[in-house]
């Protein structure tokens, strides 16, 4: 029975292709990166898309914030990268219909050091997700604030990546370097490896400030910038200890619609890209 949205997990058709792999990374802390991994993945699967949030982060937090605690997970992403237990067993249904979750817990914060002697390495999450691409509509990767062996996972395992930039001084900082990381696994490890685009957050309209952060990353990374952003609120940081994406926490409030807006753009940006493949083109 539906509840203001949250609701047991159905199924709705799969769109046939198989799903856009999108990670979301920055290795600076603070950005709003799980914040936006969880509440792009609900506003994806309102809109409705088939989607798998997975949660690459040893904290765990995109799992709580969908409302799955990660120690009562039988298996988790650990099981999958360091055991190979196939992804297909470790997704879990969340209280949201259209909305499936591979869990993290605090075992992944070894993994960095696990994964350095184990073959293919920086493959492992793109071998395991292929099993499940045909089943899901949009693939959302939650990355930990670093550009060790997860995120060098994540990134070999997605179509593009999205990043975060908060709305403060040094918002470009840092940026350089996953740049070029995403180059090198661009030229070595993925090479339809794309730049999605950057999702500006914790915007105030009210201070200078944050309009010219806003001016900064258009003139340096222009059409890039998505067009949405994501408002500073109270209400975005007290969802999480609710177990409830903002989509479901407060439909109606600024980051709730903040969210939708960004999924509707992220689909249409998507959607261009792939027509433009299509016809020959060179979707950047």
């Amino acid at each position: 029975m539906e509840s203001d949205g949250f609701v047991d997990s159905g199924d709705t058709p799969v769109a046939g292709a198989e799903a856009k792999v999108i990670t979301i990374a920055n290795q600076k802390g603070g950005v709003g990166k799980t914040t936006t991994a969880v509440s792009l993945a609900a506003a994806l699967a309102q809109l409705p898309r088939r989607v798998l949030l997975i949660d690459l982060d040893p904290q765990g937090n995109a799992s709580s914030g969908v409302g799955i605690r990660a120690h009562d997970a039988a298996l988790t992403v650990y099981d999958i990268l360091l055991d190979d237990v196939p992804m297909e067993d470790v997704v879990e249904p969340t209280a949201l219909r259209n909305l499936f979750l591979v869990p993290s817990n605090i075992d992944l914060a070894g993994a960095e050091i696990e994964l350095v002697s184990a073959f293919n390495r920086e493959q492992k999450l793109r071998h395991a997700v292929a099993s499940v691409r045909e089943d899901f509509d949009l693939i959302i990767v939650d990355c930990p604030p670093s550009l060790g062996l997860l995120t060098v996972n994540a990134l070999t395992a997605a179509d593009g990546v999205l990043v975060p930039i908060q709305c403060e001084y040094y918002a470009l900082e840092g940026l350089g370097a996953l740049h070029q990381n995403a180059e090198l696994i661009r030229s070595n490890l993925n090479p339809n490896l794309d730049l999605t685009g950057y999702v500006l957050t914790m915007y105030d309209g009210r201070t200078r400030l944050s309009d010219q952060v806003v001016h900064e990353v258009i003139e340096y990374f222009g059409d890039r910038v998505f067009h949405t952003r994501i408002p500073r609120s109270v209400r975005l940081a007290e969802a999480p200890s609710y177990g409830q994406p903002i989509t479901v926490f407060d439909p109606g409030s600024r980051g709730s619609v903040a969210y939708h807006r960004l999924a509707r753009e992220l689909v249409d940006r998507l959607d261009r890209a792939e027509h433009v493949t299509r016809a020959g083109g060179d979707p950047s």
